[in-house]
């Protein structure tokens, strides 16, 4: 059979620049994907805001930038929040720009997640995808996710069962996992550094909790993220002794990686149904066990006892007992499993059959 490369255009989050760190996850997701995508030869364009970049390896890709206000996130609403586009937005650029650059393309596939580019699906003659990056954190995007699904459920794919379990879908969802560009990550075999702790440094994230298990195991937590509520981190660090927190900032891959890797095990204490966990896979992929509250995307990431422990939501005093039994880990099983599992040729992969399937079933009916 014949390979034929697809033309795809990426519209990026609008939640901040691609490398300013303020769409978590997403950001790295794009950035692997592209990676991905350009090592099978498809040809890539992503509409982005301005001063977005794409990682070393990506010069393939085209980057189309757009200016505008960023987008408020939705995680950080009221669940009956109603839509929200701020005077001079992003969000409605982005989405017009790739959908004019997407008129010869075999696909526009989303990334942000917010309601206008899902309600466009179904009113636009460009094939839109949406790789949905969250759970149900808006009874808006919740409905017209929904809605999407019954009639073209094809258009629609999430991260782990456990997302989308968070969403009333009629049928069995399309489930993609994530990819990640392991030339990035060095695996260390050193089982002896501190404890380590990432993400979005606000409440949904929980890091009281490992903070907790910090402090009552008499352990230094490096901590690595964007402060996003300042009051939130000054109250944490006045609740424990000085010298356990360790605050690192936001740090590029390269970077991050080679302190992360130096952990002797992780902590993931989400607050929140997480969609996946890309740090998580980042520690595993450093050989960096995981101990992990067994909620959201985690849950479906680490294979208990092999790759670190899953323990109940919210309950320190299980997460610290696990954190003692971590010695028991195989720091090379975890990589093990990152590179059978969450590779970024893998994902990208997956990526162009599930788009080709729906391409392929549209056709047969015109």
């Amino acid at each position: 059979m014949t390979f034929q490369p697809l033309e795809l255009v990426l519209i990026s989050t609008p939640i901040g620049f691609l490398g300013s760190g303020k769409g978590g996850g997403v950001e790295l997701t794009i950035s692997s994907l592209v990676k991905g995508l350009l090592a099978l030869n498809h040809k890539v364009t992503l509409v982005a805001p301005e001063g977005s970049f794409l990682p070393s390896g990506c010069s393939k890709a085209q980057v189309i930038h757009v200016s505008g206000v960023d987008q408020p996130s939705w995680q950080h609403r009221p669940l009956e929040a109603p839509v929200q586009i701020p005077c001079d937005g992003v969000l409605p650029k982005l989405i017009s720009k790739a959908l004019e650059v997407g008129r010869d393309a075999d696909a526009v596939l989303n990334f942000g997640y917010d309601w206008l580019p899902v309600w466009l699906t179904s009113r636009v003659e460009v094939a839109l995808f949406h790789l949905i990056s969250m759970g149900n954190v808006s009874n808006a995007m919740k409905s017209e996710i929904e809605e999407l699904f019954k009639y073209q459920k094809g258009r629609l794919a999430f991260h782990t069962y456990r997302q989308a379990s968070d969403y009333s879908l009629s049928s069995q969802p399309i489930v993609l996992g994530n990819g990640f560009d392991l030339s990035n990550y060095n695996f260390q075999l050193d089982n002896t550094g501190p404890l380590g702790w990432a993400g979005r440094v606000a409440p949904e994230k929980g890091l009281e909790d490992a903070v907790s298990v910090a402090s009552s195991l008499g352990d230094k937590l490096l901590v690595w993220g964007i402060i996003e509520d300042p009051e939130y981190a000054s109250e944490i660090e006045k609740s424990c002794s000085e010298g356990i927190i360790e605050w690192r900032g936001f740090l590029k891959t390269n970077d991050f990686q080679k302190e992360l890797g130096a952990c002797r095990a992780f902590l993931n204490t989400p607050k929140w149904n997480e969609a996946y966990g890309n740090v998580v896979v980042e520690a595993l992929a450093c050989g960096v066990p995981v101990v992990a509250y067994d909620r959201g995307g985690p849950g479906e990431l680490i294979i208990q006892g092999l790759t670190g422990f899953l323990v109940t939501p919210d309950d320190v005093n299980s997460m610290k007992k696990a954190v003692s039994q971590i010695v028991r880990i195989n720091r090379k099983d975890c990589r093990s499993w990152v590179e059978r599992s969450a590779s970024h040729e893998n994902f990208a992969r997956s990526i162009v059959n599930w788009i080709k399937g729906d391409i392929s079933i549209r056709r047969a009916y015109i």
